[in-house]
């Protein structure tokens, strides 16, 4: 997976026998983004996800969604927690700790994100069922589970994201990626007042 790392972006690449996955990004952005995976409704939650953390993102993708959209959505998760990871470097100066409720009419997500270096996932709530359902005629709502694993697992993040109400598919889904979004604004910001790495560790 080529890597370039300047500052506090990265750009990164993955090429497997199903998918071509090419993701830039920008921590100290403005929430500028151009993004196409070929999954339209996935589209719509990247996006979101940049514009609310304000977190630049260059994300394009193809693969074999003539089989299923799962490899595409995966893969590209992947290589946006590998992005984090590179771009946050040795995490010196950073909040580390983010937390955020967002609603979406009647859904409302909570995430809380700390930059450990220890991959964690805690999710719960979505209804029963959820994972079954067809958003925007490709994507499912287990895609969403899939998403935040990959991008937990190799961000380097404990991330722990709660659904507490929603009823309709399309908003259970975004009300969590905008959710994780402000959380990780939060946690990826310098803080003036951290000086070095916020850890009694003193790594991260």
């Amino acid at each position: 997976m080529p890597t370039t790392a300047d500052g506090r972006r990265a750009s990164l690449t993955r090429q497997t026998s199903e998918s071509s996955v090419s993701v830039s990004i920008d921590l100290d952005g403005t929430g500028r983004s151009s993004i196409d995976t070929s999954v339209p409704f996935y589209d719509h939650m990247l996006t979101a996800l940049s514009k609310h953390s304000l977190i630049d993102m260059d994300i394009q993708c193809s693969g074999d969604t003539h089989i299923d959209v799962h490899h595409t959505v995966e893969d590209t998760a992947i290589v946006i927690g590998e992005a984090l990871r590179e771009a946050l470097g040795d995490k010196r100066g950073i909040r580390r700790f983010g937390q955020a409720a967002v609603p979406l009419d009647e859904a409302l997500a909570r995430a809380v994100v700390d930059i450990s270096g220890r991959p964690y996932l805690v999710h719960s709530g979505e209804p029963a069922g959820y994972e079954f359902h067809l958003i925007g005629g490709h994507f499912t709502g287990s895609m969403v589970r899939h998403v935040l694993e990959a991008i937990a697992y190799h961000a380097g993040i404990c991330l722990h994201i709660e659904l507490v109400s929603g009823r309709d598919p399309h908003h259970i889904a975004e009300a969590q990626f905008k959710a994780l979004a402000r959380a990780l604004r939060e946690a990826v910001e310098p803080d003036p007042r951290v000086d070095g790495v916020p850890s009694t560790k003193g790594a991260l």
